[in-house]
């Protein structure tokens, strides 16, 4: 079997992302892409850090599967203790063994959202840019969309965000009718 984030044959094919930001997007100067199990945020970490050591990597996730932002904060691997509760469900996973020293690392920060602020994420996507992501993506919008990222310095000004993933069961998608109103 070959695991889905720990194969490091994997990370490194997930590195691949960076490299194609790099390309269309040479002027980048901040990456923010969602971690569940970390394949996909390691990979971006190592190719963007070893090309353009002035990137900066940002890791996004629900703050009910926050298990990377705890691990930043304890410098521990800290996996969840219960299968995480989010509409985001590709990164229910914890990180593991083989993406944590890179993550620990190589990531500049982790940014936690809310359930409420990933809905509203992937809906502006949805209704803006007429592109139909599924939640997990949504964790990346929602996180630049942040106060906590509003924090970050002015010089980060060309920000490239992944949607990963799709995976959209839109029969699942009763939590659109309990949001208020339109995005504005």
């Amino acid at each position: 079997m070959v695991h889905p984030n720990q194969e490091p044959a994997v990370i490194a094919g997930q590195g691949t992302i960076a490299l194609e930001v790099l390309e269309q997007a040479p002027e980048v100067n901040a990456i923010v892409a969602p971690v569940g199990g970390g394949g996909m945020i390691a990979g971006i970490a190592v190719a963007i850090k070893a090309l353009r050591p002035d990137v900066k990597v940002f890791a996004a996730e629900p703050r009910n599967a926050d298990d990377c932002y705890q691990s930043k904060v304890r410098g521990e691997l800290t996996p969840n203790l219960h299968p995480p509760d989010t509409i985001a469900d590709a990164v229910k996973t914890s990180i593991g063994p083989n993406t944590w020293p890179i993550i620990r690392d190589l990531v500049d920060d982790v940014l936690t959202v809310s359930e409420e602020e990933i809905k509203r994420a992937t809906r502006l996507v949805w209704e803006r840019m007429k592109l139909l992501i599924e939640p997990t993506a949504g964790v990346g919008v929602a996180a630049v969309l942040s106060e906590q990222f509003q924090a970050v310095p002015r010089d980060v000004e060309n920000v490239c965000i992944v949607l990963c993933g799709g995976n959209v069961d839109l029969s699942s998608l009763t939590w659109l009718t309990d949001l208020p109103g339109k995005v504005e």
